[in-house]
């Protein structure tokens, strides 16, 4: 775990290369992604497979629709990839999620401290917001910051190998986020994500 004094000032991971290191074995996982810069970086990794849900126009529900995946799916590794702003936006689901305490969910959230989708505003996470503190005092108790790529190896051990409901705020470089065009119909997302979510673990 980070210490949680400060906001670390750097941020120097690219994100574009960060979840397929958090995440050596992506099959293994059913993701659901928030906005377009984390749905994009999801889709790479997952090269849009089946065991993604990503959505679009629906900021801060993210962490409410992969706490009901990890509740509903408790034999499945469930991963919420999301940014600031849709934290910020939904953050009564962090205090959701610590309350339920489900074992299978991870929330990846990456911090550019920026607005990406609505023309790059800075951020409150640029200024006094320190995501990790919110998600401790929400009642998550396994935290983690990285700023760094050589912290990357040990947050995805933080991820992967211990247990129990866990919080990781990435802070990443201000770049645009992986060039992949993920399928925009949310109806045919729907049924082939249904297909993971029901298969045998």
């Amino acid at each position: 775990m980070s210490a949680l004094s400060s906001i670390p000032l750097t941020a120097n991971i690219d994100r574009r290369e960060l979840l397929r290191k958090l995440f050596s074995e992506p099959a293994e996982w059913l993701f659901v992604s928030g906005l377009a810069g984390a749905s994009k970086d999801a889709a790479a990794l997952t090269d849009d497979g089946i065991n993604l849900f990503s959505m679009a126009g629906t900021m801060g529900a993210a962490v409410p629709m992969g706490l009901g995946v990890a509740l509903s799916a408790p034999n499945h590794n469930v991963a919420v990839i999301t940014g600031d702003g849709e934290i910020l936006m939904g953050i009564g689901a962090l205090a959701t999620a610590a309350s339920v305490q489900p074992n299978n969910l991870r929330i990846v959230c990456l911090d550019n401290s920026m607005h990406g989708e609505t023309g790059r505003q800075t951020g409150h996470t640029a200024r006094t917001a320190n995501l990790e503190l919110i998600a401790r005092g929400a009642g998550i108790e396994r935290t983690m910051t990285i700023s760094e790529s050589s912290q990357i190896a040990e947050a995805s051990s933080f991820l992967q190998n211990e247990t129990g409901l866990a919080f990781l705020v990435c802070r990443i470089l201000p770049t645009e986020p992986s060039a992949y065009k993920r399928n925009m119909k949310a109806d045919e997302c729907r049924v082939r994500f249904r297909q993971a979510y029901l298969a045998e673990t």
